[in-house]
């Protein structure tokens, strides 16, 4: 659990007051890098985890949706052969069926609800980590390391593959949007 905690106190703290406080900034923002990187591949798999979850959710609700249009045909088809009492118990097995959609459908708008609690976590994270990246050129080069640190542009590559496709999509419709009002 300290390790969520330690992750969580970097994701919500004021990175500057951070590395103030630290006795040798440039190796406490490697460090706050590395977990960051940590988390961020932690948190790229419970994002697939409750994606998948979520989806496999969907999929039941989808299928007990197709029962009970099937219990509701088999009772008006014996309705049709004059046999209520097998109308009634078909009736009955699509009650049931309800009853199990109403409680997978609970559980998918919860599902829903941790996927893209999940999601804004992991959007967090990159752009901290995005963050941090940039604070750890600023440091190299206040520190007059910048011979030994990587070239500014490969570390904006490196920060740039670190973004989720989707999140990258998401940025470049913003960045068209942005360009079309502006008249590009």
């Amino acid at each position: 659990m300290s390790y969520f905690s330690r992750l969580t106190d970097i994701v919500t703290c004021n990175l500057t007051h951070l590395l103030e406080q630290a006795e040798d900034p440039v190796q406490e923002i490697e460090q706050i890098i590395a977990e960051m990187k940590e988390g961020l591949a932690g948190a790229n798999r419970s994002v697939k985890t409750a994606t998948t979850n979520e989806r496999a959710i969907q999929q039941e609700l989808e299928e007990h949706q197709q029962q009970i249009f099937q219990w509701k045909e088999a009772a008006k088809n014996a309705l049709a052969l004059g046999d209520e009492a097998e109308a009634r118990n078909s009736l009955v097995r699509k009650q049931e069926i309800e009853d199990l959609k109403a409680g997978l459908e609970q559980q998918h708008r919860a599902a829903v609800a941790t996927r893209e609690h999940l999601t804004t976590t992991l959007h967090a994270l990159e752009a901290r980590l995005a963050e941090a990246r940039r604070k750890q050129i600023e440091l190299t080069q206040q520190a007059g390391l910048t011979e030994t640190s990587p070239p500014e542009n490969s570390e904006a590559a490196e920060a740039e593959s670190d973004i989720t496709p989707s999140r990258s999509e998401l940025i470049d419709s913003e960045l068209a949007e942005l360009k079309r009002e502006l008249g590009q």
